[in-house]
């Protein structure tokens, strides 16, 4: 008999510039332009003589993705880092791109000064903020589904999704003898709002009350294998999850797809297999965000590698390399955006 596998669903919003402040329940918006944000980028008036130099600027990703997956997809980022900030006004000898063995990792590298630049998602920017700053937060394409309704997510039913395509209730003991892979307790869509929808739902148990729980260090990829080898029944995981794996689901496990994910071996749709059996809040955007310790953190140069990065991503070169994160532009960010991600955060932990 197949293993059955459900999934309980993080929602990621959509938030413009014009959102920044506002709640986590904010609606989805649609994504703005550079110019439309306000933040169109100007050519710094340095001369050539008085150039600033800079030996190395160093950048990290967590492992929301395959580690390999992110370095082979922004392989041409640091030509393009080099040059936009050439245009600028700034010389940088190289540009170092690393992947963090975990989120909390990157934040603890930022906070040593160890990284200058780190792409944080809200809950570990919220977690390290004493230690780093936000400078622009991501925006991604609209989700063709916003349901709260997790039925309306659903392919063919099975196992705990077909209670919740019925229109039953999960109890908590459904949940309790299930397998759970999660990850780090800093990870907004995989450890944070769904122990804030646990606790809305059942009596403010977390996901720290469950009976079967996988700690994972290595990010969505592992938990899907994991879906994908009937080792755990339920993941959390960010809204667009399944379309990012769609593919590598059901290629031969000796095989890789287009972005380089191991193929996963399953015969059946990653549709109709994973099933979503809740759909948490909105969540803001991922950050990107500065070390207070980093050599360029000053006001000239933040402003230099906002528009360094919103210039890029502009691009067509620059939306397939930001693609690996589902970024479709940046926009301006500040501090007080992610207060809701502190509250968050201080709410479960």
């Amino acid at each position: 008999m197949k293993k059955i596998l459900a999934m309980l669903l993080a929602l990621v919003m959509v938030l413009s510039l014009a959102a920044c402040g506002a709640s986590n329940d904010a609606p989805a918006t649609t994504v703005p332009t550079t110019e439309a944000a306000g933040t169109e980028a100007t050519e710094a008036p340095a001369t050539e003589a008085a150039r600033p130099h800079f030996d190395k600027l160093t950048l990290e990703f967590v492992p929301s993705k395959d580690a390999d997956v992110i370095i082979a997809g922004t392989a041409n980022l640091p030509e393009l880092v080099k040059a936009e900030m050439a245009r600028l006004g700034y010389d940088i000898d190289e540009v170092d791109i690393t992947v963090g063995t975990s989120y909390d990792a990157t934040g603890e590298a930022m906070s040593a000064g160890t990284i200058d630049i780190g792409w944080l998602p809200g809950g570990t920017y919220a977690l390290y903020s004493d230690d780093t700053e936000v400078i622009l937060t991501a925006t991604r394409n609209g989700l063709s589904n916003d349901s709260e309704n997790p039925a309306d997510w659903n392919g063919e039913a099975n196992a705990l999704a077909a209670k919740v395509n019925a229109g039953e209730t999960l109890t908590w003991e459904d949940l309790n003898q299930a397998r759970w892979a999660v990850q780090k307790t800093s990870s907004s869509a995989g450890y944070i709002y769904p122990t804030m929808w646990l606790m809305e739902n059942y009596d403010g148990k977390k996901i720290s009350d469950l009976a079967n729980v996988v700690p994972l260090d290595s990010g969505y990829g592992t938990a899907f294998s994991y879906a994908a080898a009937e080792q755990v029944d339920i993941i959390v995981c960010y809204a667009d999850g399944r379309n990012d794996y769609e593919a590598s689901w059901t290629l031969p496990v000796d095989q890789q797809d287009e972005t380089g994910k191991q193929g996963m071996g399953r015969s059946e749709s990653i549709w109709n297999e994973l099933n979503v059996i809740g759909v948490t809040d909105g969540i803001y955007n991922d950050t990107v965000a500065v070390s207070k310790e980093s050599q360029f953190y000053t006001p000239e140069l933040i402003e230099a590698l906002q528009n360094c990065f919103i210039n890029i991503i502009s691009t067509d070169e620059g939306k397939e390399i930001f693609s690996v994160y589902s970024h479709t532009g940046y926009a301006i960010a500040k501090d007080s955006d992610y207060d809701g991600a502190r509250a968050a955060l201080a709410l479960v932990s």
